[in-house]
C-alpha cells in the first residue's frame, strides 16, 4: 500500500476537489487537508453534508470551506471559479473527482452532460486560476478507462463511455496545460468498494462486486482509493499521464 501524504507536503497549497462532501471526493479532501492545503469542498446540494466534512477538517487543524455548485450549470460553474477566486486567488490542485449517471430521473444525456462536458467546462472556467506548476487530477475508473477495448457490465455501460470521452477530451487539453506548466494526471482505478457506483451496480446487477472482487484478488476501498488520489497531486507524472490502482490484468490495452 501506498504510504500517505506527509503532514506538510501542501503546506500553502490550495485545492478544490469536485463531489467531495461523501465517498472518494472526501476523504480526498481529507488527506490534502491533512497535508497542508487548504481545500474548496465542492458538493451539488447536500450542503449540510459538505459543511460537516469542513468542520471535520478545521476541528482536525486544517483549513477548508464548502462551495456549492451545479457543475452541468455554466452559470453554477463561474459563480463557483468567482468565489474561488475572491477567497484563494488561484488553485494548484484541482481534482476532478464528481461524477455519475446511474442516477434516476436525470435525463438520457446526463452521464455524458457530467461525465464530460462538465469535465471540460469546469477546467474551462478554472484555468485562469490555475499557477504554473500547478496540478489537474482526473478521477476514473479501469471498467471506463478501457472501455474501448474490454466490455463491462451492460448497467455501467453508459457511464463508462461517458467517462472516456470526459478522459479523451480533457487528454486533448494536455499540450495547451503543458504549455502552460499545468501538470495532468488520470487516476483510474478499479471498483472500489463502498461507492455509490458500486452500491447501484450491485443494486442492478446483483452479485456484480463479489464477482469482480474474486477477479481482481482484492478491491479497494473508499479510503484506500483516495489515498492514492491524493497521491497523485504531488507524485511524478507517468509518461502517459496515467496512474492505475489496483488489478489491471484483466483489461485490454486502450
Amino acid at each position: 500500500m501506498t504510504e500517505p501524504l506527509a503532514p506538510g507536503a501542501l503546506a500553502g497549497k490550495r485545492a478544490l476537489v469536485t463531489g467531495s462532501s461523501r465517498g472518494i471526493g472526501a476523504d480526498t479532501a481529507r488527506r490534502l487537508a491533512a497535508a497542508g492545503a487548504t481545500v474548496v469542498v465542492n458538493y451539488r446540494s447536500k450542503a449540510p453534508r459538505a459543511e460537516k466534512l469542513v468542520g471535520e477538517i478545521e476541528e482536525a487543524g486544517g483549513s477548508a470551506f464548502a462551495v456549492g455548485a451545479d457543475l452541468t450549470d455554466p452559470e453554477s460553474v463561474a459563480a463557483l471559479a468567482s468565489e474561488v477566486r475572491a477567497r484563494l486567488g488561484g488553485l494548484d490542485v484541482l481534482v476532478l473527482n464528481a461524477s455519475g449517471g446511474m442516477e434516476s430521473g436525470m435525463g438520457e444525456d446526463y452521464a455524458m452532460r457530467l461525465n464530460r462536458d462538465a469535465q471540460v467546462g469546469l477546467l474551462s472556467a478554472l484555468r485562469p486560476l490555475l499557477d504554473r506548476g500547478s496540478r489537474v487530477v482526473f478521477v476514473t475508473s479501469h471498467q471506463a478507462h478501457f472501455i474501448r477495448t474490454t466490455p463491462t457490465m451492460p448497467e455501467y455501460e453508459p457511464v463508462a463511455r461517458s467517462k472516456r470521452a470526459g478522459e479523451d477530451a480533457l487528454r486533448a487539453l494536455v499540450p495547451e496545460l503543458d504549455a502552460a506548466g499545468i501538470g495532468f494526471v488520470v487516476v483510474s482505478g478499479d471498483m472500489i468498494e463502498g461507492t455509490i457506483t458500486a452500491t447501484l451496480l450491485e443494486r442492478a446487477n446483483p452479485g456484480a462486486i463479489a464477482s469482480r472482487r474474486e477477479s481482481a484478488g482484492r478491491l479497494y476501498n473508499v479510503a484506500e482509493f483516495a489515498g492514492e488520489v491524493a497521491l497523485a497531486a504531488v507524485q511524478p507524472i507517468p509518461e502517459d499521464h496515467t496512474r492505475y490502482v489496483g488489478d489491471v490484468s484483466g483489461f485490454a490495452g486502450d
